[in-house]
């Protein structure tokens, strides 16, 4: 089966109807950090609430300002607003595409580390980069979780949709595929995010199942441009077409 790791985005819908259940890897793996980012969040320091959220004003703080454990939960797939999943498009997928994508897509969160798809999450804020109090989440998730996902993932094939950043949260130790994008022959960075969530939608779409299934993927306006093998990388380099 193919799994796709993917990224996480700053922006958050905000509600949510989910029950809580056990999410990958279990919450009681996060607990130390997810107390500590709700410590913050409830101390009413102004200043530490406004560094860990990334925000001048304290203002903007003011919708994430809730007890974590104690908040509406909603999947992660949906929890998350940004350029990726505005064209990922989550609401307006097939049934089979939304049950695909929940169970095979794996984002990497700033708070609560890898989480599959279909994982139950709170409406929280941490910019990226920046530390829990002294938690810096990146290593944190990175020796709590590499082993376990070195597991899971060992029995999959693996597409790497994330941003560079997110290395940093886990490296793949086994055979995985990855992209990138040209426009006019420059790498693209910022559109870079909306063809991610171009091509998770089409796999979803298509229920792709494999490597092989996805290399014969049609997707309008990309073509594969080269296909590189670095070690255990298989890079595909598309052109973006118009």
């Amino acid at each position: 089966m193919l799994k796709i790791l993917f990224s996480p985005s700053e922006g958050k819908h905000s509600g949510g109807d989910e029950t809580q259940k056990d999410i990958f890897g279990a919450l009681n793996a996060r607990e130390e950090i997810l107390h500590k980012y709700n410590e913050i969040v409830l101390s009413g320091n102004e200043e530490a609430i406004k560094k860990l959220f990334g925000f001048k004003k304290f203002s903007e703080c003011e919708p994430y300002i809730c007890d974590l454990f104690h908040s509406p939960l909603m999947s992660a797939i949906e929890r998350y607003r940004g350029v990726a999943y505005d064209y990922l498009n989550f609401t307006e997928l097939s049934n089979a595409a939304k049950k695909y994508l929940k169970e095979n897509t794996i984002i990497f969160s700033n708070l609560y580390g890898p989480l599959l798809g279909g994982d139950p999450i709170a409406n929280y804020k941490v910019k990226q980069s920046n530390t829990i109090g002294d938690i810096a989440p990146d290593k944190f998730y990175k020796e709590r979780f590499s082993y376990q996902l070195d597991l899971y993932l060992s029995s999959h094939e693996v597409l790497d949709l994330r941003a560079g950043y997110y290395d940093k949260f886990y490296k793949n130790r086994q055979a995985f595929t990855s992209l990138k994008f040209l426009k006019n022959g420059k790498t693209v960075s910022h559109w870079a995010k909306a063809y991610r969530g171009i091509v998770l939608k089409e796999i979803a779409k298509n229920n792709i199942q494999s490597l092989d299934e996805f290399m014969k993927l049609e997707i309008d306006t990309l073509s594969v441009h080269e296909i590189k093998i670095i070690k255990n990388k298989t890079e595909i380099i598309y052109n973006i077409v118009e």
